[in-house]
Formats: C-alpha cells, sequence, structure tokens
C-alpha cells in the first residue's frame, strides 16, 4: 500500500510540472514547425514520427486547399528530417479510394519488417468513419490494403465510428486503439481490438464491449482520443488528448500490464496547454510518443493560440522515473 501511495504522489507531482507553460519552464520549444503547401500558412496535426531508411519520417493531417478542385480534400503530409527538428516535406498520401470519403486523416506509422504501415482514418463518413492501413517499401508510396477499412467497433455503446488509430505490439499480440463516440455523437472515448496474425480486417476482435478509457475527469470534458503507446520494463503506457481541440486539449498518460484495464497516472495533465501568449495557448493536443535508437522519449504534439486558424507542431522530451513519465 505504501509503494502504491508513493506512486500516486509522484505522479501527480510530475504532472504538475508538466502543466507548467513554456515561460515558466524558462524554455523554447527545441522544435515549432507547420505546413505551409496548401494555405500559405502553417496547418499540420496528429503527428507521427518514425526513423526510416537512415532519416526520420513525419506523418501528419494536413487540410483541403478549400478551391473545391478534383480530388482535393485532407491528406497526410510526409516530412523528412535528419534532427527531429528541422523538417522538409517530401509527400502526400491523398485520398484516392472510394471508401476513404472526402480524405484521410490522422495518421500513425510503424515500422514493421523493412516496411512502413500506415494506419489512418476516413474522413466524411461521419459516425461511419473508420480505421484503414497501407504499406510501403519507401516510406512515400504507399498500397492500400485490400480489406479496407479494416477497424470499426461494434455494440450499441458506440456509434460506430472510429478514428486516431494507434497499433503496437504487446505480449506476442497487436492491439489497436482507436477514439470513438457515443451513440448521440457527444461524448469521445476509447475503443480497441487484437489481433494475433496481421493487420487484415478479419484478424481484428473487439477488446470487450465498452470503452477501454472515457472522460471522467474535469480537464478531460467531453474528450479521449489520440492514444499513443510505448512499453516499458513489460508495462504499457498511453499517452493521451483529452477534451476536444481548443477547449483545451491537453496530453494525460494511462498505464496497463495486458493492454485492456488502463489506469491513470494522476488527475491533472503531463502537459497541458502554453499560456495566454505563447505559441500552445489554445491547445497542446493529440501526442505521439517516438523513442529514438539511442533510447531517448520524445512527445510530439500539436498546439496553436488563434484558435485552430493555424496549427503547428512541437516536441517535449520525457524523461522516466519510478515507471512514471515526466516533462523534462
Amino acid at each position: 500500500m505504501r509503494n502504491q501511495i508513493g506512486t500516486v504522489i509522484l505522479a501527480l507531482g510530475i504532472a504538475a510540472l508538466g502543466a507548467m507553460g513554456e515561460a515558466e519552464r524558462g524554455g523554447k520549444p527545441e522544435m515549432l514547425w507547420g505546413d505551409t503547401s496548401r494555405r500559405g500558412q502553417p496547418f499540420a496535426k496528429d503527428p507521427s514520427v518514425i526513423r526510416f531508411g537512415g532519416r526520420y519520417l513525419m506523418y501528419y493531417s494536413i487540410p483541403p486547399y478549400g478551391d473545391k478542385r478534383a480530388g482535393d480534400g485532407w491528406a497526410i503530409g510526409i516530412a523528412e528530417s535528419r534532427n527531429l527538428r528541422e523538417w522538409t516535406k517530401v509527400g502526400e498520401v491523398v485520398p484516392a479510394k472510394d471508401y476513404e470519403g472526402k480524405g484521410v486523416a490522422a495518421p500513425q506509422a510503424k515500422v514493421v519488417d523493412g516496411a512502413v504501415h500506415l494506419f489512418y482514418q476516413t474522413y466524411g463518413w461521419g459516425p461511419k468513419d473508420a480505421i484503414c492501413h497501407a504499406v510501403s517499401r519507401d516510406g512515400l508510396r504507399f498500397e492500400r490494403d485490400e480489406t479496407n477499412p479494416i477497424f470499426r467497433p461494434e455494440g450499441a455503446w458506440s456509434a460506430g465510428r472510429a478514428i486516431d488509430a494507434e497499433v503496437v505490439r504487446y505480449r506476442g499480440r497487436w492491439f489497436l486503439y482507436a477514439a470513438t463516440r457515443d451513440p448521440e455523437m457527444k461524448v469521445q472515448m476509447l475503443t480497441g481490438a487484437v489481433s494475433k496474425k496481421g493487420f487484415r480486417r478479419e484478424d481484428w476482435t473487439m477488446l470487450g464491449d465498452g470503452p477501454l478509457l472515457k472522460p471522467e475527469l474535469p480537464w478531460e470534458k467531453d474528450c479521449i482520443e489520440a492514444p499513443t503507446t510505448v512499453e516499458r520494463d513489460g508495462v504499457l503506457y498511453m499517452f493521451y488528448a483529452g477534451a476536444y481541440n481548443n477547449a483545451p486539449q491537453q496530453i494525460g498518460v494511462a498505464r496497463s500490464e495486458d493492454g485492456v484495464v488502463w489506469k491513470r497516472l494522476g488527475d491533472l495533465p503531463l502537459l497541458a496547454n502554453g499560456a495566454e501568449g505563447e505559441w500552445n495557448s489554445s491547445e497542446s493536443g493529440h501526442p505521439c510518443v517516438f523513442v529514438d535508437e539511442d533510447g531517448e522519449t520524445y512527445l510530439f504534439f500539436q498546439g496553436n493560440n488563434d484558435k485552430g486558424k493555424t496549427w503547428l507542431l512541437s516536441f517535449v522530451r520525457i524523461g522516466w522515473k519510478g515507471g512514471v513519465p515526466y516533462v523534462k
């Protein structure tokens, strides 16, 4: 019991540290980047970072051009970097199939057996948006899974929607986590599935008949979304976004020893939105955890200070103490 109490106290203290703004920590972001190619102003959301082919690749959501050109819609941008700070756009994944609706967005990239697997959501179908899968040998050109969409939740507790995919290998199985909504499309929460084989639609089995994590804390308001996971010492840690965009959205963390039952590590955000006047005063949201080859842990996220007129991407470094993450 004493160890459990100590862990809770430590978690609360670390969450409070993470909740401080950049000015309070006395530093500026090591990286601050946005894609200006579509609207002439920075707009990049939902980052996912991997190391592949001798460089870093970042996949992210970009908005429609807005001029009603053929095939216009939400898409996935691709940028590369040699140092995680300076990025150059090198490609796009654009909607190409009827089932993708008005766009594709919220990518998660994962290197498996020398190939880049991209998990992403359709856009424009509302409660019927779902998770899709594609594969690339160079990280730039992707071939769609013939069984797409590969996942959407079932059951009366959910509207059937699935967005913000996260796929992780844990204890010999693949776990897929995603955000869904209640039947009234008001409350966003997490759902999931498990596979012993691969990523095709028929491989996935639902993880229970109900949400894996739903908003309960005041700062989470009506939304938990954008799960991103990392395993440490046999335990799975999930960073997630609480509250809808600019509410403000902030980042929390939970842990699980089986991939199914999740427990928060505190009542406060690990990473809060910035103070007034800072680049992320409107939100710090949609995280992506990335562990580099040297073991350094980075938490990428999106933010803005104008209620979503622009969107920038950045990262903080994550340290670990007693099985609890904190913002360095």
